[in-house]
This record gives structure tokens, C-alpha cells and sequence, in this order.
């Protein structure tokens, strides 16, 4: 972590013993623990989730050398066991023991709040199906954190995480979603993002949008506009850098559509598109039932030609 994402007064080493704000490790009751860490800036940390750190037996983390940063930057010294999606089958069974046996573990990600997109899900179910204590030590999401500044509806939102690489099964998983009553949140790496983009637009017309970069770090930024407007920008710029977190609003409220209306839709995407992909579209943009849309699509597409 670089240190201009930390807030000097406040996370520099030592400022919280400095400050008379030093996180004592006090006994951790046993169970699993599941602590939310930053998504960037080191001083959005907890007293509890330093505490709760500091005491515990073990911290279970995706990347160890991650977590370890976050550890010498607070002077815990907590034993780190690397626990992520490819030794989890093999680690689980040991953690379970030490959990059944009395142990107080920590589990982190690598930033911000476990089991949002990370393979901690599987751990915390069974420990539960086990009867084990599993206590949340809540702070940093980097799902609320794109939530609260996009300028979007926030009263409901639907966390999607990362959409699928290829774009025929993308603009497939996003007509899927294009009904859902509320703001989209999606996760996308830089090198794809404008590609998603572009088929959100494709799918879901021109929506409100928000791309949320860096989020908490020092060179944060938040993009507005229409899903058209940062889909054609995006792909005339170099990829950005650093997380992103892509927010879409939700359909707007559509008038009673009348069927010559949406036989017109769905006629003039025909002219340009196949039958899956023109139902896709005009499914996201008038929010009926893909299905419908599909059907009434391929009934349209073996009428003959007018001369």
C-alpha cells in the first residue's frame, strides 16, 4: 500500500498508540470471526477489527503477503495461514477442527468484508452447520462504498459481482437482470470494462451509470453519465487503472406498452440482429419477459417479407 492512500494524522505507524486510540487484544471469545479490512485506505479500520486481529489465534487470509502489510502497518504480530480457492478443499477440514476444538480464528479477504466475491462462504457455512460461533466484525465494502457516491437509487440494489468474461454470455446474464426494481452493482477488471460496457448498453439502453475507480485511495474517481455516453468514452481511452465498480440505475418506469408497439421494437432490432440477440435487446429496453420477447420474436421473423 502506498502511503499517500493513508490518512497521516490518523493511520501512520503507530498513530493509534500515539493518539491513545491503541487496540488493546483483549481475550477473543472462540468461533470464526469474520473481519472486514480497507479496500484501500489503511485508516478505515475498526478498533474492534485491530482487536479482534491482535487476539486472535490465527488470521486466515487469501494472500498472506496482503494481509501481512495491514498487520506490520498496526504492529500485530497474529500467526497468518493462507486460506483461498485453491487449498480451501484441503484447508477447511484443519480450520474446522481448530474452530470444533476451541480456537478463536480471524478470516479476512483481501480487502474489504469476507464472503463478497471470495471463497470464504464455504468456511462460515459449515462452521455454522457445525454449531461453531461465527461473529461479524463489519466495516469497509467496497459494494457500499460505490453505493453511496454514485448518485444512484440506493433504497434497493442488487450485487451481481463480475459478469461473465465472454460477451455472448455477458449480454445473456445481463437480460437476465434487466427487470431486477433497482440499482445494479457489478465488479469488472480494467482490461474488460469497456468491453461490459458496451453490452450493458446494448442491453439496457441508455441508463444512468456511475464507474467508481480507486475507490478510498488516493487517486479515487467517480465517472457519471449514460451507459452509451461512458461506453463510447471507454472505448476511445486507455484501459483505467486500479478496482472498479460498475453501478447501473434500475429500469425506468415503463407505460403500458401496446403490442403493435413492442411488434415495431422488435421488428426494427430484427433488421440488425438475430432473433436471441434482438430479444435480448429490446427485453432490457422495455423490461417484459425475455421469453415473451423471444417468442413473439421468432413469430416475427418467419412472417415473409412485404414487397
Amino acid at each position: 500500500m502506498n502511503d499517500r492512500n493513508v490518512h497521516p494524522d490518523i493511520a501512520a505507524p503507530g498513530a493509534f498508540t500515539a493518539l491513545g486510540l491503541r487496540a488493546e487484544a483483549e481475550p477473543l471469545r472462540p468461533g470464526l470471526h469474520v473481519v472486514a479490512t480497507p479496500i484501500g485506505n489503511l485508516a478505515d479500520i475498526s478498533l474492534r477489527a485491530l482487536s479482534t486481529l491482535a487476539a486472535a489465534e490465527a488470521v486466515l487470509a487469501e494472500d498472506t503477503r496482503v494481509t501481512k502489510i495491514l498487520l506490520a502497518h498496526y504492529g500485530i504480530a497474529t500467526p497468518l495461514v493462507a486460506y483461498h480457492e485453491h487449498n480451501a478443499a484441503v484447508m477447511r477440514p484443519h480450520l474446522l477442527a481448530r474452530l470444533e476444538q476451541g480456537a478463536a480464528l480471524a478470516l479476512v479477504s483481501d480487502a474489504g468484508t469476507p464472503l463478497i466475491s471470495d471463497p470464504g462462504f464455504k468456511l462460515v457455512a459449515e462452521a455454522v452447520e457445525r454449531g461453531i460461533i461465527v461473529t461479524s466484525v463489519p466495516g469497509a465494502s467496497a459494494v457500499l462504498a460505490g453505493l453511496v457516491v454514485a448518485g444512484l437509487p440506493t433504497d434497493r440494489f442488487f450485487f451481481e459481482g463480475f459478469l461473465p468474461p465472454k460477451s455472448a454470455a455477458r449480454r445473456e446474464r445481463i437480460a437476465t437482470l434487466a427487470a431486477i426494481p433497482g440499482t445494479l452493482v457489478f465488479f469488472e477488471s480494467p482490461r474488460r470494462v469497456a468491453e461490459t460496457l458496451a453490452d450493458l448498453a446494448a442491453v439496457l439502453g441508455p441508463r444512468s451509470c456511475a464507474l467508481a475507480r480507486e475507490l478510498t485511495k488516493f487517486y479515487e474517481t467517480v465517472r457519471r453519465g449514460t451507459l452509451t455516453e461512458l461506453a463510447e468514452a471507454l472505448a476511445n481511452e486507455p484501459p483505467p487503472k486500479g478496482e472498479i465498480v460498475l453501478l447501473v440505475g434500475g429500469p425506468p418506469e415503463q407505460a403500458e406498452i401496446s403490442a403493435e408497439d413492442l411488434d415495431s421494437q422488435i421488428g426494427k432490432a430484427l433488421e440488425t440482429l438475430s432473433v436471441k440477440d434482438a430479444a435480448v435487446m429490446v427485453a432490457g429496453a422495455t423490461g417484459q419477459p425475455r421469453r415473451k420477447i423471444y417468442a413473439r420474436a421468432l413469430e416475427l421473423a418467419n412472417v415473409p417479407k412485404r414487397p
